[in-house]
């Protein structure tokens, strides 16, 4: 009986560390539907062992001590609080989804790489083209989304579409810069830069269409109720799978290169009765 009672203590303390047996470490930032779509993509094939945590759930993390302690091969971080709290750990791989906070396409950070929240540019020039749109008004901030405009200008000019550019560093510049476009651009298009597109300055995107009679094309589906006439929104499932190939391939040892890649898939949203109203078709993309 002392043995066996041995033997009982012996695997209880064995256990916790097998269970601790994983290969990604899945930091999320909250609950959300949203990132629920994500992690549905990446789980689909169950091709690792996972262990999540939901940071909100939580008063502190120290993701630290438990990647020291468990030693996952990988870190999956969802959102950007989660992206902030994986960025203390150096030595372990770190792949970042649905946060602007690795916007640029190639990361500081050598242990970290992602799937952009900006879609290719060149789905969205495929869209301005095919709205026979020629002069198109963007406003941004060069810190949070410089590196983008600059692919999106070599693009734009070889469709030969002019991007009428105008640069902010803090969002109250915004409706001042909205207006000095009007009579200027045929089409506005919303980045999801957060200087430039906030709560407080959404709405006057959406009125500078109205009373210059063009399209306001965006990122997010959410803004086509507001006015938008169409958004090219990420594929959440999709962008899930999209994480979960290349999950794999650092695992394997496939994929050294520590890049930020644009998401695979989008969905063309349209609001049809803006378009109508004025007279313009975004065609397929």
């Amino acid at each position: 009986m002392r043995r066996l009672m041995l033997l009982i203590l012996a695997l209880a303390t064995l256990l916790p560390s097998l269970a601790q047996a994983y290969d990604v470490l899945v930091l999320q930032s909250r609950r959300d539907p949203y990132y629920d779509e994500v992690m549905k993509g990446f789980r689909f094939e169950q091709k690792t062992s996972l262990r999540i945590l939901v940071l909100s759930d939580y008063a502190e993390v120290d993701v630290v001590r438990i990647v020291r302690e468990d030693q996952p091969r990988l870190i999956l971080a969802v959102g950007d609080a989660a992206l902030k709290v994986a960025r203390k750990v150096q030595n372990t791989p770190v792949l970042a989804v649905m946060t602007l906070g690795i916007p640029d396409h190639k990361s500081s950070q050598s242990n970290l790489t992602g799937i952009s929240m900006f879609v290719s540019p060149e789905r969205y020039i495929g869209v301005f083209k095919n709205m026979k749109t020629r002069r198109v008004g963007v406003i941004h901030n060069p810190a949070k989304s410089g590196w983008y405009l600059s692919q999106a200008r070599q693009i734009a000019r070889q469709a030969d579409i002019e991007l009428v550019v105008r640069e902010i560093s803090t969002p109250r510049e915004t409706i001042e810069k909205l207006s000095g476009l009007s009579g200027k651009v045929d089409a506005l298009w919303m980045l999801p830069d957060t200087t430039a597109v906030t709560r407080e300055t959404t709405e006057a995107y959406f009125r500078f269409g109205q009373q210059n009679a063009v399209p306001v094309i965006s990122f997010s589906g959410n803004y086509i109720g507001l006015g938008a006439a169409v958004a090219l929104e990420i594929d959440r499932y999709a962008l899930g799978r999209q994480a979960d190939g290349l999950a794999v391939a650092i695992l394997s040892g496939q994929r050294t290169e520590r890049q930020v890649v644009f998401p695979a898939k989008t969905e063309l949203k349209k609001n049809n009765s803006v378009l109508q109203r004025l007279g313009v078709e975004p065609g397929r993309n």
